[in-house]
């Protein structure tokens, strides 16, 4: 029945043009167009999902219809792509907003480029009227805190930041694994994946999405769509070594400011950000929200455990949200 449920909640595919780059934004629920739509019934807040490294939104699909069920339909949920990790289908068309300020942003493919590419989709293409609920994953959590530094004037109420990324990235123990192979063998990656990969036969790269997804025990391999286009396999090993690179101290500063909109949920089986960094986060900010997982959940949650995280978000919203249908309610009175 739950499965029913979820197919039945409409999931537009847009691709919009955002700082120069054409990126990938998934809608979950009926409002594709929050400007135009002046209705009583348009929503009063909007939740957006920033991801983890690849910034591909389709993996976070399953969450967001969980979430949006266990919000009762009332909220729209966003996932925006990373700039440079998805590609728009050729018949597709890319729809753009009229801002006098948009302008292209430099190195939009690095860490700072992304952050930027964040601020420039919520200042254009989301009403200044409407609250916002960001939700980071891994380095998503990153980029949170940094929109949050450098744009305190967006109305974003609260912050849910998910196996959060923000600090000794490159010390922790995947962290030291992948910096090596991010930093100094990039290069030859990218070499194989324009020489091996841009010409290689259809049918061998199905074979390989197949493989790829036995491995990670995916459901269904339009989850990794566009990975194994060269030009977003090269942008996603870019972003992640520009976060092994600068992703080192907790922005502390940024923290204390904002502390009474963060909710932090770190994982016990987290090798991204292992449990020790929870411990000091938490000697540090004791009056924080700050949670340690007690259920086993994979850093990877939006592969196997996304209904019991959306559960979680949607139980730990649940006082925000009743202050928003209140004042709608009394608005429509």
């Amino acid at each position: 029945m739950d499965s029913e449920i979820k197919e039945e909640i409409p999931v537009h595919d847009e691709y919009i043009l955002c700082g120069g780059a054409e990126t990938q934004v998934l809608k979950c629920g009926p409002w594709t167009d929050l400007f135009h739509d002046q209705s009583a019934s348009r929503p009063k807040l909007l939740i957006l999902i920033i991801p983890g490294n690849p910034g591909l939104p389709t993996f976070y699909v399953p969450f967001a219809k969980s979430l949006y069920s266990a919000v009762n339909r009332r909220f729209p949920v966003w996932i925006i792509a990373h700039a440079g990790h998805v590609l728009a289908p050729k018949d597709k068309t890319l729809t753009t907003l009229d801002d006098p300020n948009a302008q292209e942003i430099k190195d939009i493919y690095g860490l700072r480029g992304q952050i930027e590419h964040k601020i420039a989709f919520l200042r254009t293409h989301v009403p200044k009227e409407m609250k916002l609920v960001v939700i980071g994953h891994s380095v998503g959590c990153y980029i949170s805190l940094q929109i949050l530094k450098h744009a305190p004037e967006l109305p974003i109420i609260r912050f849910f930041l998910l196996f959060p990324t923000i600090e000794r990235l490159s010390e922790s123990p995947n962290g030291r694994i992948a910096t090596p192979f991010l930093c100094w063998f990039r290069y030859v990656f990218n070499v194989f994946s324009y020489l091996l990969l841009k010409p290689c036969p259809e049918k061998i790269k199905s074979w390989l999405l197949r493989m790829s997804c036995q491995i990670m025990n995916l459901p269904d391999e339009s989850l990794l769509q566009n990975s194994l286009e060269p030009f977003c396999l090269v942008n996603m090993a870019y972003l992640g070594s520009q976060e092994m690179m600068e992703i080192v101290q907790r922005d502390n500063e940024t923290v204390k400011e904002h502390l009474s909109k963060l909710t932090f949920y770190y994982g016990t089986i987290d090798d991204w950000c292992p449990k020790e960094y929870y411990e000091d986060i938490k000697k540090d900010f004791p009056e924080g929200d700050i949670r340690l997982c007690e259920k086993k959940i994979p850093h990877a949650f939006v592969l196997h455990c996304y209904q019991e995280m959306a559960d979680m978000v949607a139980d730990w919203l649940k006082d925000d949200l009743s202050k928003i249908e209140t004042v709608t309610e009394e608005n429509q009175d």
